[in-house]
């Protein structure tokens, strides 16, 4: 075999490199929790059904960052960047503009990808810590460029904007939390059927190639800068509906509430949940969540230290994420089947 075959033939590997069945759950399972996420309003008051939808919307924008750093290889520390400029979209479009919340939501979602794209461009020089230092700059300064005067009367400035929280239509008999839960979840099963989609597309290869072997990818005719920026775009878009939701779920936006902080969390969530693995980013979610007030439980003065011990035992025990007790999981089925 030639030189230039073996690059083809490493590159169509690294094509292959994720099988389809491993960035997804099967459809059984899926079908379970999908009914289990249903039902979950109907048994629990109304924090907890908040905190399932902020869960559902950081999920999201985990799973978008998955998309950029699992998908395409591209390590990003300014998704909050983009959550903030989605948030803060719907947000003005809602009390300056009287836009229904619902159409908002494309409207950040294609305001981000452009944005998104746009930033992908100039950072095709970079890859690896440097672009994490670059998007790391992008998530630092964004706060600050919300608080700028000129920008005052849309923002709010530091004070922020108080977002409207829709009743539910129709005269449907629920609670404003339950219906905007039940929308978050409407919004995140299409997002994450449409992620499962493009990651088993030709594109979704591509951004694959590009992870395995960038040059190996090159030499097989995928166009590297075209499909970096639209990894860059796509995760964007799919954080600025993180955003949106997250705006109209908590009824307010402000510069600060979208530091670094928020950025490390996602990826952190990422993760925990397995880097790859599209459902692990719901698992991520649940863990940046609950986990901090869980060690804020067992102690208030050392909330921080308790979060920083339960971190590292899960890092340690499970080094590739939830994605590693899926497999686990799976073989131990196998085995039962057999026997």
């Amino acid at each position: 075999m030639s030189a230039a075959e073996e690059v083809v033939a490493e590159g169509h590997q690294a094509v292959e490199a994720v099988p389809k069945r491993a960035m997804t759950l099967g459809t059984g399972t899926s079908l379970v929790v999908l009914a289990a996420l249903l039902l979950v309003p109907m048994f629990v008051k109304n924090f907890i059904i908040f905190q399932m939808t902020m869960l559902l919307i950081y999920g999201l924008a985990v799973l978008a960052l998955n998309i950029l750093t699992g998908g395409s290889g591209q390590f990003s520390l300014g998704q909050s960047a983009f959550y903030a400029v989605g948030a803060y979209t719907s947000a003005v479009l809602m009390e300056h503009a009287n836009i229904n919340y619902a159409l908002t939501i494309p409207i950040s979602a294609t305001v981000c990808f452009g944005f998104g794209y746009l930033f992908g461009k100039p950072a095709l020089r970079l890859s690896g810590v440097y672009l994490a230092l670059a998007t790391f700059a992008l998530a630092t300064a964004m706060p600050q460029l919300l608080k700028l005067n000129f920008l005052e009367h849309w923002t709010g400035g530091v004070q922020g904007l108080v977002v409207t929280k829709p009743d539910a239509p129709f005269g449907l008999p629920m609670s404003q939390d339950t219906w905007l839960y039940y929308f978050t979840l409407i919004v995140t099963v299409a997002i994450y059927l449409l992620s499962v989609n493009l990651l088993r597309s030709r594109s979704g290869r591509a951004f694959m190639a590009i992870r395995d072997n960038e040059i190996a990818a090159s030499s097989m005719g995928v166009n590297v800068s075209r499909y970096k920026t639209l990894a860059f775009g796509v995760s964007a878009a799919i954080t600025g509906v993180a955003g949106s939701l997250g705006a109209i779920a908590v009824q307010f936006v402000a510069p600060d509430s979208y530091t670094i902080t928020l950025a490390i969390s996602l990826f952190l969530g990422m993760v925990v949940g397995g880097v790859g693995w599209l459902p692990g980013s719901f698992v991520g979610a649940a863990f940046i969540i609950f986990v901090p007030n869980m060690a804020e439980s067992i102690s208030k003065g050392l909330s921080g230290a308790v979060f920083g011990v339960l971190l590292f035992l899960v890092i340690y025990l499970v080094p590739h994420g939830a994605r590693q007790i899926a497999i686990l999981g799976q073989q131990f089925a196998g085995k039962l089947r057999k026997n």
